[in-house]
This record gives C-alpha cells, sequence and structure tokens, in this order.
C-alpha cells in the first residue's frame, strides 16, 4: 500500500522541523516546501527573529537533509504581495487594526501551497501551527495541548473541507517537548527563537513600511481629548490603533489611550481607561466552523490573539455576520481584529471585528 504523500510548510524554525520528523516517523511519505514570500527588495535583509530569511530557507534545507526528505522553496511573492502585504497597508490606512498572519493562513499557506500541494499529489499539507483537527462524525479545530503556544485563534478562517487535508503533528505536545524532541534527533534548529515580528516588515517598524511602500509622507494631526480640546500632534493616524498608550507624546496626570481613530480628519482621539472598555460589537465575514448559525449562543470570544478569552453571547446574523456581547466589559475591542468563537477547547466560528457599539 502506498504511503500517504504530505507536503510540509517548513519556515525554518523549530516546530516545523518538528512536524516534518514526527510524520517521517509515522511512514508518511514527507516533502519539505519552504515559502519565498518576501518582496525580491527584502530577500536579502537578515533580521534577528524575522521568518522567511535566506538563513531560515537555509535551516530547512539542513534539517530536511539530515531526515532525509526532499526540500523545495517555492514561490509565492506575488500572492503574498497582493493578499497579505496590500491587506495590511490597507487595513492600516483605514484606520484598521490587520492581523496578517491570519490572512497568510488562509490566503497563502492554506490556500495557494494547498493547491500547490494537490498539483505534487500530496494527500496532505502539514505545518507547525499549535492547534489539533479532530475527525469523527463531524471536523473539529480544537486547541492544542499547550495552551501558551496554541493558535488555533489564526487559524478560525480555515474551511471544514481544508480541515480534512491538514495536519498539525506539534499540536500534541508542548513547546519543550518538541524543543527536546528536535534536540535528540539532532536537528540544528533546536535553540532557535521563535520569530515574534511581521515577517515582512523590517525591524518590526510597521508605520515606516507603510509609508515607503505606498510612497507617502507623514501627514501631521491633532490628537483630541472627549471634550474635542487639542492635547497633542501625531505624524499619521495609522501609527496608533485602539487601546494604544505608548507613544502619544503627551504628559498627563493619569494614563492616556487612544479611543477612537478618524482617518477623514486625520485625528487621534484619547481618553482613560474606562473609556476604552466595551462590551459589544459586531462581526463581519462570519467563518462558522460549528453548527451554530441560527442560534443566539453562550460562548467564550478572544478578540486578539493574547487576550484571555471571556464570556459573550453571540448572536449570529444574515449575510455572514454575528453580534457579540461580552458578559464584562474588554480592553480595547479593535476594528479589523478577529473575533474568535470557542465552545470549549473547540473553535465554533469567528470572524472580522467591524464595528464597536
Amino acid at each position: 500500500m502506498k504511503n500517504k504523500r504530505v507536503l510540509v510548510a517548513m519556515s525554518g524554525g523549530v516546530d516545523s522541523s518538528v512536524a516534518a520528523a514526527i510524520l517521517k516517523e509515522a511512514d508518511y511519505d514527507v516533502v519539505g516546501a519552504t515559502m519565498k514570500i518576501w518582496p525580491k527588495e527584502l530577500c536579502g535583509q537578515e533580521k534577528e527573529k524575522v521568518c522567511c530569511s535566506l538563513k531560515d530557507v537555509e535551516d530547512a534545507r539542513k534539517v530536511s537533509g539530515i531526515l532525509g526528505i526532499k526540500h523545495y522553496v517555492l514561490n509565492f511573492e506575488t500572492d503574498f504581495r497582493k493578499n497579505v502585504i496590500d491587506y495590511f497597508v490597507d487595513e492600516y490606512l483605514s484606520a484598521r487594526t490587520p492581523n496578517p498572519c491570519i490572512v497568510c493562513n488562509e490566503k497563502i499557506k492554506f490556500g495557494s501551497l494547498l493547491k500547490k500541494a494537490e498539483g505534487l499529489e500530496c494527500d496532505f499539507i502539514a505545518t507547525g501551527h499549535y492547534a489539533r483537527i479532530e475527525i469523527n462524525d463531524f471536523t473539529r479545530l480544537r486547541e492544542s495541548i499547550d495552551k501558551a503556544k496554541d493558535q488555533s485563534y489564526v487559524l478560525f478562517c480555515l474551511k471544514t473541507a481544508q480541515l480534512k487535508k491538514i495536519l498539525f503533528p506539534v499540536g500534541e505536545l508542548t513547546k519543550n517537548e518538541v524543543r527536546a524532541k528536535a534536540k535528540e534527533l539532532g536537528l540544528n534548529v533546536c535553540d532557535k527563537p521563535d520569530s515574534q515580528e511581521i515577517c515582512f516588515v523590517p525591524d518590526n517598524d510597521y508605520s515606516d513600511f507603510i509609508k515607503n511602500y505606498r510612497n507617502i509622507d507623514s501627514l501631521k494631526g491633532s490628537i483630541i481629548d472627549a471634550s474635542g480640546s487639542v492635547i497633542g500632534q501625531h505624524a499619521g493616524f495609522w501609527n496608533f490603533t485602539i487601546g494604544q498608550r505608548r507613544g502619544l507624546g503627551i504628559a498627563a496626570k493619569a494614563p492616556l489611550y487612544v479611543t477612537e481613530i478618524r482617518p477623514k480628519q486625520n485625528v487621534i482621539v484619547v481618553g482613560r481607561l474606562k473609556d476604552v472598555k466595551k462590551k459589544k460589537f459586531l462581526v463581519k465575514k462570519v467563518n462558522w466552523l460549528m453548527d451554530y448559525k441560527e442560534q443566539k449562543k453562550e460562548l467564550e470570544v478572544k478578540i486578539r490573539y493574547n487576550h484571555k478569552k471571556a464570556l459573550a453571547t453571540v448572536k449570529a446574523m444574515a449575510g455572514n455576520k454575528a453580534e457579540v456581547d461580552f458578559r464584562q466589559p474588554q480592553n480595547a475591542i479593535t476594528p479589523g481584529q478577529a473575533a474568535v468563537f470557542y465552545d470549549g477547547e473547540y473553535v465554533a466560528g469567528g470572524g472580522w471585528i467591524d464595528k464597536v457599539m
């Protein structure tokens, strides 16, 4: 019987490397692939803790050699620029705070790369994400064993048909177990630091990146308080996000937070902590992974990657929309970020925060 063939997306990090090793040990026919997504003018730049650099490609190639698997470098630069970078810049210039990792997962890793895997006659695609997929009577996306590393939040956008073709081998392990496994196998990436920054933004300076990408200059504007009084100046509304406290350049007796961004007027509104605590908001482009489409349901909701899940009433609406009402006010519910709904450890669905009420 022919072994199942799987394409492993290898970033050059420890998680995807161990994912490939686990599948090789399980007798899959493993093929490694590293995606080239950096714009050509940035490919030579080597930044610490930034993925997809030339060094990462070399690390993935070395791991593939140790494991005895084929390794390819696949060019998705055009797709990435169109679907991820343009989206990222457009959202900031619309006074919304984007999450490019989610869009990359939807459009590139489990979109373009999945199609490429099918073209290479692979039965599955695998990554080093910390999450689990359960296929019984239903196909479900579940949190990983390691709750501190769980990445189910950035995977809510996947459809059931995609989940059936995806493997997450490290979802049953803790990060410490993954590093121990890499060390045991003699993989050169066993102690490699995790990527923390936006992979296509040099030095994580997204403001400078946006200005260079769209060839725009700093745009001076006013910072006002709730009464409309001008209390400061800024160099462009895209430098701010809802709930932001640092970088305002305003001396005040009590901390100030960004409560509103008005892009047409190039105005930033600030207030106190109580002013950024909200309960109710609307979500668009909802992807349901469990059958709650016609119900009002008590679920736990995350409104950003590091947000602790909080209880809320989620009401499905027509047009792939939903209304979320938290039991307790939450800090900085931010348009452009994802709201992901959980039923216990399982992802019930999720969408994009559209309007805070």
